[in-house]
């Protein structure tokens, strides 16, 4: 009987390993092994338990860009495919300079103005060697961001597919092509 129990407690031990947190981390693409701060506030977001195994969008933003416009169309492109496992996640950086003052006016122009749902990050540098490790491993895959709104497509492995630049807007086809390839039915 006792024996019994031991293989009991045994199997107890293994159920719980793997319906525990850290199995997520074990299977966890190197790109998502970070846990970061959510835009102007203190929650830090584990991007591991957020987004393993999901296909994502990362842009890399900033509040006074010619660019800001955008915030509108990746608005337009969460909702679009967020429904299909898509996520879109933005970082916010001051590396090219235009970024607002505090990340309080940051998320005002984010949540206020532009009506953002989507993940959004407190600022990082996102490239030198100051950058993010998250921007390091971008940057590796493909190109360090040029400027402002570079879009990073990444599969639900943690593979980085391509990147474009600001002049690219998040709606075009060439990127709606690429998500439409990853989404989950």
């Amino acid at each position: 009987m006792k024996s019994f129990k031991t293989k009991g407690t045994f199997a107890a031990v293994i159920l719980i390993a793997l319906l525990s947190p850290g199995k997520v981390y074990a299977s966890c693409p190197a790109l998502l092994d970070h846990s970061m701060k959510r835009l102007h506030s203190s929650e830090q977001i584990n991007l591991c338990e957020s987004f393993a195994g999901k296909p994502l969008m990362i842009v890399n933003t900033a509040s006074h860009c010619g660019f800001t416009y955008q915030f509108e169309n990746l608005e337009k492109v969460h909702k679009r495919y967020s429904t299909k496992g898509i996520n879109v996640v933005g970082v916010a950086s001051n590396s090219f300079f235009q970024a607002a003052a505090s990340e309080e006016k940051a998320a005002q122009v984010c949540y206020q103005n532009f009506g953002v749902s989507f993940t959004m990050l407190a600022p990082v540098a996102v490239k030198g060697d100051d950058a993010h490790p998250l921007f390091k491993q971008l940057s590796d895959a493909t190109a360090p961001p040029q400027w402002n709104f570079y879009k990073y497509i990444v599969d639900a492995d943690g593979s980085v597919l391509g990147r474009f630049g600001s002049n690219v807007p998040p709606d075009d086809p060439a990127i709606t092509s690429d998500l439409d390839k990853l989404a989950i039915n």
